[in-house]
């Protein structure tokens, strides 16, 4: 069997059928009995294509670089006099002379592209790294691979397609672009490089939203932890007493959350579990994952417990919790100022398509998508390790802590709920690390103070809230309270891993045998939404799941005071933020396919919120 020289998900230039242009394609699969390449277009078409029809990138730089044995326009400009005049050259009074014409060749090049022409019932989008979006009354491009078709290439290519030098078609675009800002407004600044996010756009209140946030956010978390350490943290008592400035920073609390980082950066780097690759970014190009979360869990608990073994006390962290908040609060200051100067300097094609060129906005939501310390990609790495598994261990002590503040020998049962709730919760996370790859933290926003604030502070001071809620104010359930609590927490788990599950597999391989069953909606940027099974119950049916796991967690804390409840009332709104998100994210891509999406499945988490 002959050797495979173009691999999936590479990006290559593919010669259109019945003709001598080439176009930049993405190698999909190859079939090994007809040895044929299938291929998508930048419009959402795939096609079949003989390997002699595919060539590298590579080969077309060099032609673009200027040697004049590649350059067929130099070649004709250093040309001596042809016999005859084609049709396409002027008279030879006008005509210029070689030197002429060679300089302005060499001045400007102009670039063939394929460019859809507007027709009725349908509508067209500009480039930006990302495939044309037309709505074809919901015809599949697929069917252009039909062979009858494609026997009509002259008549085709006459009526749908349009050959234009390069800087026609950006008049043209342009033309549609301020058609589209004239019905439905002003977006976004979408250019063939990257894109900026206009004023109208910004999401958070823009600017002065983004500064009030990150004011906001240690305030209300140090807040809350010291409303826990009153014996009455009711609404009554607020503003809890604030401790003096000077207990709140040590040095040797810093230098803990300094090991603590640097030792699950190291546990991510040890050469176990297998690499991936993400989806593709704007250059075609997608950056490989080591998935190892599942062991830096396993190899902390390794270390947890030897610490336990040899008498270590851990609840020297819960004494000084408030030490620990402001300590990490830092560590995440000083993470952000790194990722905005080294954004700085990073090339336009690693920047966020949410960056907005207000400095303070960027500084909260991120810069660069993607920073990296050679292979350590440390917006991927932030997502789950230091927060989620320090969550894990943070709740633990909190047990042990209770044990020794209440004098019990063995943990209440509220306790050992909330711990094993969210322990449940985290490994789900760790085990499925894969799914990460696919959410909107990684593909969409850039590494900012939002992110490193939110990954390595928010997540695991403020979702241990209820354990470190119930070491100075236990409360007794009874074994049919504590049933009923877990029934609910199961039900929430089943909603929310079977409609990830759902979602993952379908983004994975859509033409899996399994999924046969699901009915779904073709869209032109060539991927499939689901509206039967979990994704045809309810949109977003994920968030519904979270929602009902995160009442769970919070139950056993009884009802005595409102303060275990304000994570479940912070994490609707932020439910309800992103669901809105999501919404808009959809629409923008999806178009007319997202409408229909939306007609299939009218119901919302949130109906009446937006």
């Amino acid at each position: 069997m002959p050797s495979r020289k173009y691999a999936d998900g590479e990006v290559v230039r593919g010669r259109w059928p019945g003709s001598s242009l080439y176009y930049e394609v993405e190698v999909l699969s190859q079939d090994s009995k007809s040895h044929l390449y299938t291929v998508k277009y930048k419009d959402g078409t795939e096609l079949e294509l003989k390997e002699s029809d595919i060539k590298p990138l590579t080969s077309f730089r060099q032609r673009k670089s200027g040697s004049s044995s590649s350059s067929p326009s130099r070649r004709r400009g250093s040309r001596s006099r042809s016999r005859s005049r084609s049709p396409g050259r002027p008279p030879k009074s006008v005509r210029r002379s070689a030197s002429q014409h060679a300089e302005v060749k060499d001045r400007e090049i102009l670039e063939i592209n394929l460019t859809p022409l507007k027709q009725s019932g349908n509508s067209i989008s500009r480039y930006n790294g990302e495939p044309d979006r037309i709505e074809r009354n919901d015809v599949s491009h697929r069917n252009i691979q039909d062979k009858s078709y494609l026997s009509q290439e002259s008549s085709y290519l006459a009526t749908q397609y349009s050959l234009r030098p390069r800087k026609e078609e950006l008049k043209f675009e342009e033309i549609i672009f301020q058609e589209e800002r004239n019905v439905k407004g002003p977006k976004s600044i979408r250019t063939f490089e990257t894109t900026t996010t206009e004023p109208e756009d910004l999401e958070f209140g823009g600017g002065f939203g983004a500064f009030s946030i990150m004011i906001g956010l240690p305030v209300m978390l140090f807040m809350l932890l010291l409303m826990c350490r009153q014996e009455d943290p009711s609404l009554a008592n607020l503003p809890p007493p604030l401790p003096p400035l000077a207990n709140l920073w040590e040095t040797r609390v810093f230098g803990v959350c300094l090991l603590w980082f640097f030792l699950q950066a190291l546990f991510h780097l040890l050469p176990i579990g297998k690499v991936v690759e993400g989806t593709p970014l704007c250059s075609g190009r997608r950056l490989k994952y080591r998935l190892n979360g599942f062991y830096a869990f396993i190899l902390t608990s390794v270390v947890i417990g030897t610490s336990l073994y040899r008498g270590i006390e851990l609840c020297y962290l819960y004494d000084h919790f408030l030490q620990f908040a402001v300590a990490a609060t830092v560590f995440s200051v000083a993470l952000s100022i790194y990722l905005y100067v080294r954004s700085l300097k990073a090339s336009k094609d690693e920047l966020s398509p949410g960056k907005s060129g207000n400095i303070v906005y960027d500084f909260f939501i991120g810069r660069e998508l993607n920073p990296r310390i050679g292979h350590f990609d440390l917006k991927y790495f932030c997502e789950l390790r230091p927060g989620l598994i320090g969550w894990v261990v943070i709740n633990l002590i909190m047990l042990l802590a209770e044990m020794k503040v209440q004098q019990r020998e063995t943990p209440s049962l509220a306790m050992i709920l909330v711990n094993s709730f969210q322990l449940l919760y985290v490994v789900d996370a760790l085990w499925n690390e894969e799914a990460l790859l696919t959410t909107m933290d990684i593909i969409h926003d850039g590494f900012g103070f939002m992110l490193a604030f939110g990954d390595l502070v928010w997540v695991p001071f403020v979702y241990s809230l209820q354990a470190f809620y119930l070491v100075t104010h236990p409360n007794e359930v009874s074994w049919l309270f504590a049933s009923i609590i877990i029934a609910l927490k199961l039900s929430g788990y089943t909603v929310f891993r079977c409609a990830n599950s759902q979602k993952n597999a379908f983004r994975k391989n859509p033409n899996d045998p399994n999924l046969a069953h699901l009915k779904i909606i073709h869209t032109s940027s060539g991927k499939n939404l689901l509206v039967s099974g979990w994704w045809g119950f309810v949109r977003h049916p994920n968030y519904l799941g979270d929602l009902i796991m995160a009442l769970s967690w919070s139950l056993p804390c009884g009802f005595n005071h409102i303060l275990p409840y304000i994570y479940v009332i912070y994490f609707t709104i932020l439910l309800i933020h992103r669901e809105a998100r999501d919404e808009h994210q959809c629409k923008k891509k999806y178009g007319l396919a997202w409408e229909k999406y939306c007609q299939r499945v009218p119901y919302r988490i949130f109906p009446y919120i937006y």
